[in-house]
């Protein structure tokens, strides 16, 4: 005796594309190339304190921190930069 199971589709229970890829409300991917910006001058602040500013620990140690968080700012906001799609 055959059955008519009424059999669900898997799209039924797919999520929505849209809420995958919509945009955060963080500062950082708001304004990205500001942001790209400012963490160049941190890296330039820091390597400006290392080579001329570096006699004792503690500058040392602010020129390191500026280098490390610049590099950290300008790679996320570069990650954050919308990316253009190729037409052809």
């Amino acid at each position: 005796m055959p059955t008519n199971k009424h059999k669900r589709k898997t799209a039924a229970h797919a999520k929505p594309k849209a809420a995958k890829y919509a945009l955060s409300s963080r500062l950082i991917t708001l304004h990205p190339k500001a942001f790209i910006s400012v963490g160049l001058c941190f890296v330039a602040l820091g390597l400006y304190l290392l080579t001329f500013e570096a006699k004792n620990n503690a500058m040392f140690g602010v020129a390191m921190l500026s280098l490390i968080a610049g590099t950290a700012t300008t790679i996320y906001a570069n990650f954050a930069m919308p990316k253009k799609k190729q037409t052809k």
